[in-house]
């Protein structure tokens, strides 16, 4: 039975594997869009062609074949108004020949007087169609036209289709006036039939390399995209070696490039936290250690020493505090990125804050022969800021100067203004940090000086110290000069008014 369910379930499997196999076939990709919307081009070009054809071209073929035929007369027009056709019998045939049409010699009254077709003299009691079109359709279309001898030229049409062209010009025959009218039928079909069939060829030929090219540019254009997104997905999967290798000078190139830098920082990252993990553990199992070790020594030893046990129990209690210390700072921080925590600003006075946090880091700063000396050039200062943060911020200044300056050094602390503004420093002496490394220090996990400092702390106080300065919208910094590390930052000062 289990077998049985084992594999229906296996046959289900298959086949939502299948339809989601087939749901993914027909996906609407990026490459298919693209060549839909080339072939749409393509295809509207095709269809204006075809409309044109069938709309405007046979008028158009109709009036060019009338123009050209004007242009032809032009000359003859110009000696008729200037003689008699009756002077050259040979003349009208000669012009119906060259006309390739019916040639009308008509009075003004409207009378047939004579017809000319291929350079020869048509009877007008014969059968001929040209003897009936004279007085069945064109005598009433050019009376009009007659009646005021005005030269005229007109396309004949009959079923929405053109059929012929009309030209009459006035004349002088037999001492007498009159009108030559010129016939030119128009056989369009054969000429429309053979256009057609070079559209079609062109139209299947256009379509079907317009297919072949946008498939090729659409995969042109798609692959640095597949290349870009298996380079984002596999950063998600913590390859953060992985690179999109797109060497192009486009958007998709400058693309690519930001997620090179993005790759390079997340390993970057990655390097600093898996730093941060070994630096926390080290930092808390010394201070654990030493607990255990004196609180046994305390119980098994030292307890009816009061002397003594007072001394193990301070060591006790001075190592909880520094990892309470590190404990504070990873949660703060974590919560300040977070968003958790929001920054209160009242008047206070930075002064007497910096004082405050140098009496207090004094203590640590004395174990290495080290002192704190303040300069402030004010006093006192009052600003606009949450005096929690920012004590915080003077905390992890001053222990990040201790944790780098050699025993028996000089921390220097100024407080400068200049005009709304001002300026606190604090500046230690040791060896100076490398510049491409001073705009990464305020980087989470990143350490300051790592090299040569004592290797305290979780190594996110100075990020604590950035995101606090940020968000009270002060600027800040670290400078190296004649020795000397100098961490800043500046702000507004409040006025006598209370305000920035």
């Amino acid at each position: 039975m289990k077998k049985i369910l084992k594999t229906n379930s296996t046959k289900q499997t298959e086949t939502v594997s299948s339809a989601h196999q087939k749901r993914l076939f027909f996906k609407p990709t990026l490459a298919l869009q693209l060549w839909g919307m080339m072939m749409s081009l393509v295809l509207l070009t095709i269809a204006f062609f075809w409309i044109g054809q069938i709309l405007f071209l046979e008028r158009n073929y109709a009036e060019a074949t009338l123009a050209s035929a004007m242009e032809r007369l032009k000359p003859v027009m110009e000696e008729l108004t200037n003689s008699d056709l009756s002077e050259d019998s040979e003349f009208l045939p000669f012009l119906s020949r060259i006309t390739n049409g019916t040639l009308f010699l008509v009075s003004d009254d409207g009378d047939l007087l004579e017809i000319y077709s291929s350079g020869h003299v048509l009877e007008q009691e014969s059968d001929d169609p040209e003897n009936h079109l004279w007085e069945d359709v064109l005598h009433n279309k050019v009376s009009e036209n007659l009646a005021k001898r005005w030269p005229f030229n007109m396309l004949l049409e009959e079923g929405g289709r053109t059929i012929a062209i009309l030209m009459g010009f006035p004349v002088t025959y037999e001492q007498s006036n009159a009108s030559l009218i010129l016939y030119n039928s128009l056989d369009l079909g054969s000429v429309l039939h053979l256009n057609r069939r070079q559209l079609i060829a062109m139209s299947v030929f256009l379509t079907l390399s317009a297919a072949g090219l946008a498939a090729i540019f659409s995969r042109h254009f798609t692959k640095p995209i597949l290349a870009i997104k298996d380079t984002v997905d596999r950063l998600a999967d913590n390859d953060f070696s992985a690179r999109a290798s797109v060497r192009r000078k486009d958007e998709l190139g400058a693309l690519s490039a930001s997620v090179g830098l993005l790759g390079q920082a997340l390993s970057r990252i990655d390097v600093l936290r898996k730093e941060l993990i070994a630096n926390v553990s080290h930092e808390l199992r010394s201070p654990l250690s030493v607990i255990a070790g004196y609180a046994e020594m305390v119980r098994d030893i030292h307890w009816n020493d009061k002397e003594q046990r007072e001394e193990d129990l301070n060591l006790i209690i001075q190592e909880a505090n520094r990892m309470s210390e590190m404990v504070t700072d990873i949660l703060d921080y974590s919560q300040l990125q977070s968003g958790y925590i929001q920054i209160r600003t009242e008047p206070c006075d930075l002064c007497a804050l910096t004082e405050g946090e140098i009496t207090a880091c004094s203590a640590r700063a004395s174990k290495y022969g080290i002192r704190i000396m303040f300069q402030p050039a004010v006093s006192p200062l009052p600003v606009k800021a949450d005096s929690l943060k920012m004590s915080q911020v003077l905390r992890n200044l001053l222990y990040n100067a201790i944790n780098h300056t050699p025993e028996h050094g000089l921390i220097t602390v100024t407080l400068n203004t200049d005009g709304d503004d001002f300026r606190l420093s604090v500046s230690n002496p040791g060896e100076p940090i490398p510049e491409e490394d001073r705009a990464i220090i305020w980087e989470r996990y990143q350490r300051s000086q790592h090299q040569s400092g004592r290797h305290m702390g979780t190594g996110i106080g100075l990020s604590i110290v950035s995101t606090i300065l940020n968000a009270h919208g002060m600027t800040y910094g670290v400078d190296c000069e004649n020795g000397q590390t100098i961490f800043w930052f500046e702000g507004l000062k409040l006025s006598g008014d209370g305000s920035e």
